[in-house]
């Protein structure tokens, strides 16, 4: 998540009201505003800034992204356990869409699973529907783009007719 802590202990709170003497609200405040990618770089939340602090040598940009992808990858593993079956592997809308790094980082070591991703491919595609998975998988790993604003638009429309 960008700013949120995602899955903790629920001990945390208590010990961290305990022993950093936190108020109910600060922790809030640190779990909801401070953490996720934005806590982990002490940088920022926005996925763009850092892909570029990573590339330009920032260890703390590159650890977000990994533990960002790290999460992805876990519950694809899980969901493809449940399933017993992985149809496609689909990345969309803006992280999806137009971060080659995070689709490499996502579908690194899922060979497992069958899914392999082409990297010469995926380095190549930014906001446009394509296949950059390897020729011959059976898991298709697919770039979907979405059009957020238009879909809002169109589901107002039908708001406001009813």
């Amino acid at each position: 998540m960008g700013t949120r802590c995602g899955d903790i202990d629920p001990a945390i709170i208590p010990f961290l009201m305990e022993k950093e003497g936190l108020t109910f609200e600060e922790i809030n405040n640190v779990l909801n505003k401070k953490s996720g990618v934005l806590g982990i770089s002490g940088l920022s939340s926005d996925f763009r800034d850092l892909e570029e602090a990573a590339e330009n040598g920032n260890e703390r940009a590159l650890l977000a992204l990994k533990v960002f992808c790290n999460r992805v990858k876990e519950y694809i593993g899980a969901y493809s356990a449940l399933l017993c079956n992985v149809d496609a592997v689909v990345f969309t809308a803006g992280i999806g869409e137009n971060s080659p790094t995070v689709r490499y980082y996502v579908c690194e070591g899922l060979d497992c699973i069958n899914i392999k991703l082409d990297s010469e491919l995926n380095s190549k595609v930014k906001g446009k529907e394509a296949i950059v998975s390897k020729v011959l998988t059976s898991v298709p790993v697919l770039v979907i783009p979405t059009n957020e604003e238009l879909m809002i638009a169109r589901d107002t429309v039908e708001l406001v007719k009813k």
